[in-house]
């Protein structure tokens, strides 16, 4: 409402400095042809309700795509483990939210307890996945 209010006055002065520059340069011109400008109809008036330069609000891979982690989908589950040590990564290099990452970490440990997920290694068959994310380049710095 504050920049409706704020619009309509740059709007009015707008038209004031127009009236001017006409009557000082071509004559008087009467309010009333002024005031049936194009500019002033109520249909060409933007739309202030919402922000167009307004960001869109980051989404985790998982939650923009809606996956729910399940320790029974091995495959995806070993995207977010180390190829090497078998370590999760954490929230910095995977990019994942906070209820994601939690999910991930407790699907992961259900996977290695039931016998379907290594401790300290990678399945082979999925080495040569597509990579989600680049564990060498973190999304986000971390302090160490």
């Amino acid at each position: 409402m504050i920049l409706n209010y704020c619009f309509r006055k740059v709007v009015e002065n707008f038209v004031k400095s127009r009236e001017q520059y006409f009557n000082r340069f071509v004559g008087n011109i009467s309010n009333q042809v002024l005031k049936n400008e194009e500019f002033l109809t109520e249909e060409d008036m933007p739309d202030l309700d919402t922000n167009p330069y307004k960001k869109e609000k980051q989404q985790c891979l998982l939650c923009r795509l809606n996956i729910q982690p399940d320790f029974k989908n091995v495959r995806l589950l070993s995207q977010f483990q180390s190829r090497y040590t078998g370590r999760i990564y954490g929230r910095h290099i995977t990019g994942l939210c906070k209820n994601k990452q939690e999910k991930v970490e407790r699907e992961i440990l259900k996977a290695q307890n039931a016998g379907l997920m290594g401790y300290f290694t990678k399945d082979p068959r999925y080495v040569n996945d597509p990579p989600l994310f680049d564990p060498n380049r973190p999304l986000r710095p971390h302090k160490y």
